[in-house]
């Protein structure tokens, strides 16, 4: 539940993973993305299997796209020259996934925050550094490019994406029944029981999930210092509202996305978001550890 970061393959794949066959499927679980990461899928071996060759490939290529650690990687060129001449189908995709998150949360996911974390993160000037956030000033087309001093960061939402990619990947072979867990959860089939844990309370409830994804977001996981989480607020100095916010979303991507965003949400925005995005059931976490269903 840390903030979540690229690490080369070597090291994402340097432990052997472990899985489990039965008659009727199979269970892998491995390290990617510096996170554990699972897979479960219930039909022919076979199916696991090919998914399971292609993805250090896979992995690979979302990395070489989306990594702030990677100088060569698509989001490290842009944020180092400002611009993307010619952006791959998948920035383009997930790109437009942001923007969509950003306008359902009424601005408050916002990918340009990268100067201001890394500037609190350093211990730097937060005030200048927020002067560069604003999602709104990234011109997105057949070229992307960046406001002098801004930065993207993808992290979280690409992992989602990882998920979706996988899962994906797994229906075109034909799979009907498989639960993927490359950062964010989701699921092909179900239904599955998944637990709701809160990095103070621990596990403080259960979701059923069918044909889509859950991701949570939970301040406390992580501090830049000791009052100030690793999520943002790109608009002002906010505090959260909720301790953990688990969203369930039709896809991973979008589901990280509006999670992270949902922390600072009050319950009423949270109603008008499940709404507008279509969305499952919102659980919210309060600081005193109570559970909420929007």
């Amino acid at each position: 539940m840390k903030r979540r970061r690229f690490l080369c393959l070597a090291a994402a794949f340097g432990a052997a993973p472990l899985s489990a066959r039965s008659e009727t499927g199979v269970r892998w679980s491995g390290r990617a993305f510096g996170a554990d990461v699972s897979l479960q899928l219930d039909g022919p071996a076979a199916q696991a299997d090919r998914v399971l060759n292609e993805l250090p490939d896979l992995l690979k290529r979302i990395e070489a796209t989306f990594s702030l650690y990677d100088p060569a990687s698509e989001l490290s060129e842009l944020n180092r020259t400002g611009l993307l001449r010619d952006p791959s189908p998948w920035m383009r995709h997930l790109l437009h996934v942001a923007d969509r998150a950003h306008r359902l949360t009424g601005g408050v996911f916002d990918p340009s925050v990268q100067p201001l974390w890394q500037a609190l993160a350093m211990g730097g000037d937060g005030v200048a550094a927020r002067a560069c956030v604003g999602w709104s000033r990234v011109r997105l087309g057949d070229a992307v490019q960046l406001e002098d001093g801004q930065a993207l960061t993808l992290n979280g939402i690409a992992q989602g994406f990882a998920t979706d990619l996988v899962l994906a990947r797994l229906r075109a072979l034909g799979a009907r029944q498989a639960l993927a867990d490359i950062g964010e959860t989701g699921a092909l089939g179900g239904p599955f029981r998944l637990g709701v844990a809160d990095p103070a309370a621990g596990l403080v409830g259960w979701r059923s999930l069918r044909d889509g994804a859950v991701a949570t977001s939970s301040p406390g996981a992580l501090r830049l210092d000791w009052d100030t989480s690793h999520i943002l607020h790109p608009l002002s100095v906010t505090a959260p509202v909720w301790s953990t916010v688990s969203v369930a979303a039709p896809g991973a991507a979008l589901a990280d996305a509006l999670s992270t965003a949902a922390v600072f949400l009050p319950a009423e925005a949270l109603a008008g978001l499940r709404h507008r995005a279509g969305l499952g059931r919102i659980l919210c976490v309060a600081p005193d550890g109570d559970l909420r269903s929007v």
